[in-house]
């Protein structure tokens, strides 16, 4: 039988399941119109980092010139340094970041008392809805010379420091304010994978005679060891991306050599200086960069747990 014979069939069952499942679909359009627009739409115009675009000209219209845009970008002056700060900030932040939030959820397990877990878990969860233009702003107030941080030191006799004017405090300021924003949020995941665990596991630990730090490390911990291993893959994903707002707020010229990042680049090169192409450019060898990443992350994490994205 040609091929083509069992298209036919094929079709039937699609509008079969179309309209068995009417409903679903139709709930699931405006996802599927969101990432059609605004993901997949987009990707038209990546072919500008391959030309020299010219908005009088338009896309299709402006000159080819190849990979000259990358070169530029490999060549210039400050590619060590973008890619040095990007994988340093986000390498602090996978070591002490990512586990943070795994280690509070342990944490709040372990917590009895319902109404004091409840105000810890307020507590922690806060920060996470405050804007980060608050958050930069309340940096810039403690860590300034005359701020409450200097104030402490000063009354123990050290000399003040002008934090945010410093090259060496940046990276640390900017991953434990971070940590700190994000970490009780990110527990929220952990302690739901956590409540998945089945409770005859800890009974039986029990009867084996492992205390609370024994049924963590041999029962909690693998029950949510698939988790952990599916935000890892995602964490990595992101290793080239570090969040321009912030640093925008928080840099100045004289931190430049710590905090100038990929996006911080791309936002003066391409926003500020309207080198459009360049920018896009820099942009795609970071998406290239971040997907080999991911992808190398969920083969590992599959060979050595079976743990995978895909």
């Amino acid at each position: 039988m040609p091929k083509s014979a069992g298209h036919p069939a094929a079709w039937r069952t699609i509008r079969t399941d179309l309209r068995r499942h009417w409903s679903i679909y139709m709930m699931a359009m405006p996802v599927i119109a969101y990432y059609a627009i605004f993901q997949y739409g987009p990707m038209y115009g990546l072919q500008i980092a391959f030309k020299d675009f010219q908005p009088t000209k338009g896309i299709g219209g402006s000159p080819w010139v190849g990979f000259e845009h990358f070169n530029h970008f490999f060549n210039g002056i400050y590619f060590w340094r973008l890619i040095k700060n990007t994988l340093l900030i986000n390498a602090y932040d996978l070591l002490f970041g990512f586990p943070a939030p795994i280690v509070l959820a342990l944490l709040l397990n372990e917590i009895r008392g319902r109404l004091f877990k409840r105000f810890v878990q307020t507590v922690s969860y806060l920060p996470h809805f405050i804007s980060i233009v608050v958050v930069a702003g309340m940096m810039a107030d403690f860590l300034s010379r005359a701020g409450l941080v200097n104030q402490i030191l000063s009354s123990f006799g050290m000399t003040p420091v002008d934090f945010l004017k410093e090259a060496g405090w940046f990276r640390f300021l900017f991953v434990s304010s971070g940590i700190w924003q994000s970490v009780g949020w990110g527990s929220i995941i952990y302690l739901a994978a956590i409540t998945t665990i089945d409770s005859t596991l800890y009974e039986a630990a029990r009867i084996d005679g492992a205390g609370r730090w024994k049924q963590t490390l041999h029962v909690t911990l693998p029950g949510i060891m698939p988790t952990i291993a599916i935000l890892f893959i995602l964490q990595m994903g992101h290793m080239m991306t570090v969040g321009s707002e912030k640093v925008l707020l928080l840099y100045n010229p004289l931190t430049y050599s710590t905090a100038d990042v990929i996006s911080t680049y791309v936002y003066r090169k391409g926003v500020l200086e309207a080198s459009y192409s360049f920018t896009a450019a820099v942009g795609l060898f970071n998406s290239v960069v971040s997907l080999i990443l991911i992808v190398a992350a969920n083969s590992l994490s599959r060979r050595l747990g079976d743990n995978k994205l895909w």
